[in-house]
Parts: structure tokens; sequence; C-alpha cells
């Protein structure tokens, strides 16, 4: 079951496309964090949603923008430099935080069971590791409502 807002986010650590690790309750010292879960890299609907908050930036003013996918952290690394996306992108490989987080397909995804992917996920985490917005579709070709997340961090980082 996805978590939602006013539920207190799971710690976890994950490491990055330049395989440095991210631990959630340390980054969260210097103000909230924006958790972005996506399928997959180098697919159109993913590309479009990571390039759009990129482009849009500054907008999470106070908040640290993060993406987490399911890809290799080398996967990850490539599609970050063809794209040149000014955030950090994490690799959960097995799911687990995916799984915490209620965003993990399960097996009746598709005919393939690629029941390892993330669920497209927007959640917004305040510095005392709560949960201030949480948005999980089951289309994967939906994007999360990034307005509602900026709406959401200026609230929280204010």
């Amino acid at each position: 079951m996805p978590l939602s807002s006013g539920d207190t986010a799971p710690d976890f650590t994950l490491y990055d496309s330049d395989t440095q690790p991210f631990n959630l309750s340390d980054e969260l010292s210097d103000g909230p964090v924006v958790l972005l879960f996506f399928p997959g890299a180098f697919t159109s609907v993913c590309t479009n949603e990571l390039d759009t908050v990129g482009n849009d930036l500054g907008e999470y003013a106070g908040a640290q923008v993060v993406g987490v996918s399911t890809d290799s952290p080398f996967a990850l690394a490539e599609f970050k430099k063809v794209h040149d996306f000014p955030f950090r992108l994490l690799s959960d490989h097995d799911g687990s935080v995916s799984a915490d987080y209620g965003t993990k397909y399960d097996n009746d995804f598709t005919p393939m069971k690629l029941d390892r992917i993330a669920k497209r996920s927007a959640f917004v985490i305040d510095r005392d590791q709560n949960i201030r917005y949480a948005e999980v579709l089951d289309n994967a070709g939906e994007m999360p409502n990034l307005d509602a997340v900026k709406k959401t961090v200026g609230e929280v980082a204010a």
C-alpha cells in the first residue's frame, strides 16, 4: 500500500549515478527532499518528466530533488549524462525502497512480470521526515502533478 501525506518517510540509503551514497535522513538536515520515482531510464515519459523538472528546478527552491528508479547506477549515469539532468538519480536496483514507499508494481504489471519496476510517484518529505505530499500513479504514461509538488515545496521550505 502506498504511503500518504502525514506518514513518516522510511529512511534509506541508495547509491546515485556517481556511485555516491544518499541517505535520506542525512540529506533532510539541509531541507526538504522531493523523491520522484520513475519506471525506467531512457523511456519517453520518464525523460519528459525529468526534463520538465530539470528545466523548472528553480521553482523547487529550498528542496533537494532526486529521481529514483530500479535501473542500475551505470544506466542512470548514462541517462543523466545524455540528458544533463541537474539533480541526482538514485538506483533502487533491488526495488526495496520502492516497495517500502508502496510504489512497486506487482507481478501483474506486464506479461513479462516486471515486478521490480517502480510506479511513477512523487513525494515531498519535510525536515522531520514527514511526508507532506504523496502521489502514486498506476498508469506509467501519466505524469505527477508537478504544480502541486512545487506548491508543497514552497509551503514546506518557507
